[in-house]
């Protein structure tokens, strides 16, 4: 393997469009897993509020 191979992530055996396919997956499951985790957070959030006694108005 060449440094330029190394340097652009290709791995042996794949081609240009697969490696780009390959990129294009790994940000969309790193943008999934941060969507992910807001909504894990919020989602203990709303279950916190749900806790807490409330008040009548």
């Amino acid at each position: 393997m060449k440094q330029h191979e190394i340097d652009a992530g290709t791995r042996p055996g794949t081609t240009t469009d697969e490696s780009a396919q390959l990129k294009a997956l790994k940000k969309g499951n790193a943008e999934l897993k941060r969507a992910n985790e807001i909504l894990k957070a919020a989602a203990s959030v709303f279950a916190a509020e749900l806790d807490r006694p409330h008040t009548p108005s």
